[in-house]
């Protein structure tokens, strides 16, 4: 199944030599592989320099809703103040910090988009507050620390891109001491699934002999490895009657806890175990992601969901197929354990480690992966 384009990434890693690679050895990447993971870089980030990709972003009503009254609602925290934009794309997020009272935006955008946001903030009249510098913020140099960083980094799984290790150097090169954080947390869920879709797809090859006279059945099976036999990780939209049993929380990241950065490293995940809630066939597991801004003034904190049970956003959710179908009764009971973690051949793509269990069957392990 073929990826959204926003936030795909698969193609400029093979440009850039992707494919199975042995680690390097203990004491660090050598210059070869440095500068490889450089050109990767560059082609991640002309993937943002088309407008396609900034349309998806800002079409999404919940997403740039959520932004926008996550940003004003904390205006008392914001006016008068000095904003670091992360990967500020077309300058959205910026405009919103402005008129929510900055002083200075430093719009920070290391792809060529960063032209068509500094057109954006003229257009707006904020050329005097703010300033669109090109470049990755881990090169970029601001002329003060900030009180506040805000940033849409959350990749497709949560994590996908590891753009979140930008947002973490910002913050401890430009944040100041008890300096906001927007978004200011995230949490990752988990849950089994049972993938309509996907279902129908797997019968249609029964069903051919009704509709033309030609008996195919035959192919089930072999549709069953094409559509569940693979490591990919499916970004698909599914609905609240679709998951099987209660959602399980397997992460909580709260943005300026110290050694987040390496935790990320070590990998993002924990256990899980819950019962479903009735009989379906089990395709796999959906996961899905919030992000928390705080209420600022008063208010309650808000909260931005990609979860099946809410209006779909561009991310949708992350699906991790099995092998193929589990049948599953009431009180099934389903557990296991899933990691994500950086690809050990390029960091921004997203490897998910599954071992699980699925009532008396063995328990098994599924490695999957997204952009390798």
């Amino acid at each position: 199944m073929s990826l959204p384009k926003k936030r795909r990434t698969e193609s400029a890693a093979a440009a850039a030599g992707g494919g199975d690679e042995e680690e390097e050895e203990e004491g660090g990447p050598g210059p070869g592989r440095a500068a490889e993971q450089g050109a990767r870089d560059r082609l991640y980030y002309e993937c943002y320099s088309d407008v396609s990709v900034h349309e998806e972003m800002i079409a999404d009503r919940v997403r740039t809703d959520a932004y926008r009254l996550g940003i004003l609602r904390n205006w008392a925290s914001l006016r008068g103040k000095a904003v670091l934009d992360v990967g500020a794309g077309t300058g959205i997020l910026s405009v919103f910090c402005a008129q929510a009272g900055a002083r200075r935006v430093y719009a920070v955008e290391a792809s060529d988009i960063w032209q068509q946001a500094r057109e954006v903030v003229r257009l707006n009249g904020l050329e005097d507050r703010v300033q669109v510098l090109p470049g990755p913020v881990e090169t970029v140099e601001l002329p003060e620390r900030v009180d506040a960083i805000v940033s849409e980094w959350m990749g497709y799984g949560l994590l996908h891109e590891s753009m979140l290790a930008s947002v973490l150097h910002a913050r401890a090169k430009w944040l100041k001491e008890g300096g906001l954080l927007l978004p200011a947390s995230a949490e990752l869920f988990l849950a089994p699934v049972s993938d309509r879709t996907l279902e129908w797809r797997l019968g249609f090859w029964g069903e051919v002999k009704q509709r033309y006279g030609v008996d195919m059945s035959c192919l089930e099976g072999f549709a069953t490895r094409c559509l569940m036999g693979h490591s990919e990780i499916v970004v698909q939209g599914l609905t609240g009657e679709e998951v099987l049993a209660r959602p399980q929380r397997l992460a909580q990241l709260q943005l300026d806890r110290a050694g987040l950065e390496q935790e990320l490293r070590a990998g993002v995940g924990g256990r899980f175990s819950c019962r479903c809630y009735g009989a379906a066939p089990m395709h796999g597991f959906a996961l899905w992601f919030t992000v928390t801004f705080p209420g600022g003034d008063g208010e309650k904190p808000l909260v931005l969901s990609t979860s099946p049970f809410h209006p779909e956003t561009h991310w949708k959710q992350a699906l991790l197929y099995l092998d193929e179908p589990l049948p599953v009764e009431q009180d099934t009971d389903v557990s296991g354990e899933v990691t994500l973690s950086p690809s050990r051949d390029n960091p921004r793509h997203l490897r998910v480690l599954l071992r699980y269990k699925v009532g008396d069957r063995e328990e098994k392990t599924k490695d999957f992966r997204m952009g390798d």
